[in-house]
């Protein structure tokens, strides 16, 4: 298997874990762009958000509750944050297998892209 986030969840290639449990793993960006920028990323290998299906719907909960608990701990949670997930070339994906980013730590403009 040739993907790196694959790699990371397996622990095949080190990261800057900061969350971790039976379904998903959490770690810091190693380009980051903001103070804060974590990618939160189902060990389930998913290429795209296009890939999911109905059997799916309880991981990306789950996701997202990881994401408000890796806030509160990591002290951004009050401030605020943003959670980005960028589907295809176009989009801005660049790693294909799915993945959230979050970010904090400073003000965030809009429109994002």
């Amino acid at each position: 298997m040739s993907c790196i986030f694959c790699k990371i969840a397996t622990q095949e290639i080190p990261a800057k874990v900061v969350y971790e449990d039976e379904k998903v793993i959490a770690f810091h960006d190693i380009n980051p762009q903001a103070p804060y920028h974590i990618l939160v990323i189902p060990k389930k290998h998913l290429s795209t958000l296009l890939e999911l299906t109905e059997e799916d719907k309880e991981l990306i909960g789950h996701i997202y509750l990881v994401i408000n608990q890796i806030a509160k701990d990591l002290g951004f949670a009050e401030r605020g944050y943003r959670v980005v997930v960028n589907c295809k070339e176009e989009a801005g994906q660049t790693v294909f297998h799915l993945h959230f980013h979050v970010l904090a730590g400073r003000g965030m403009g809009w429109p994002p892209g």
